[in-house]
């Protein structure tokens, strides 16, 4: 099966974000990784619904919506109605995460759980049977261009075995320091999604496409 390439616009072009959208949707992503950062839950401030909302038009792809905020519960509806597809809150915030991701599924949206490099792998069964995607963050949250955590790959290697055994069709996502060295050593582990910034929008427009592809593994 081939894994699904998530590009991260946080390091896309701002000053052209809805035609980077677009070039990624035409270079053949599957997804478009929208990383949401208050400056409270993580060291930065990134972009909001509105910014969401105005490049929805841009790309019929899934929008894989990451929130790296807290608190969660009192924007999940703004998210929802600026068209993510897919949102991901972290098992680390002060919110209630179980709500949290009750409260996206009450919206017809998928939902997922982000875990941090320093948190155990294990907490992600409590929510096995409300959730449709796994972030394994193999960077400290926050800003992007990290170095990759390789201590991800056992979490990867768990938690696709944990998911196997459940039944349960659970997308697996790796996020942080992926590229083209690393990448088929997470795939390999189980990663059925890769998030990639940085290497995706290396290069230029011109690029994009091809680096999807060697991503993918094509």
């Amino acid at each position: 099966m081939s894994v699904k390439i998530s590009p991260s616009i946080l390091a896309s072009d701002f000053s052209a974000l809805g035609d980077e959208v677009q070039r990624i949707t035409s270079a053949g992503a599957d997804y478009v990784h929208v990383d949401v950062m208050d400056g409270h839950f993580v060291p930065n401030i990134t972009m909001g619904p509105n910014v969401v909302k105005s490049v929805r038009d841009r790309s019929d792809l899934p929008f894989d919506v990451h929130l790296m905020i807290d608190p969660v519960q009192p924007y999940i509806e703004n998210f929802v109605d600026a068209g993510s597809n897919i949102i991901s809150v972290h098992h680390e915030t002060n919110d209630d995460t179980k709500s949290c991701i009750q409260k996206i599924k009450s919206f017809g949206v998928k939902a997922g759980l982000a875990i941090n490099p320093e948190t155990e792998w294990e907490v992600a069964k409590q929510y096995m049977e409300d959730i449709d995607m796994i972030i394994v963050m193999s960077v400290h949250p926050g800003f992007g261009g990290q170095k990759f955590i390789p201590s991800a790959l056992k979490k990867l290697e768990a938690l696709r075995k944990e998911i196997d055994q459940s039944g349960r069709s659970i997308e697996l996502e790796i996020d942080g320091g992926v590229d083209f060295d690393n990448v088929q050593s997470t795939i390999d582990a189980g990663a059925d999604v890769i998030v990639a910034g940085t290497t995706t929008f290396k290069g230029g427009p011109d690029k994009y496409a091809n680096n999807i592809e060697q991503l993918r593994g094509s």
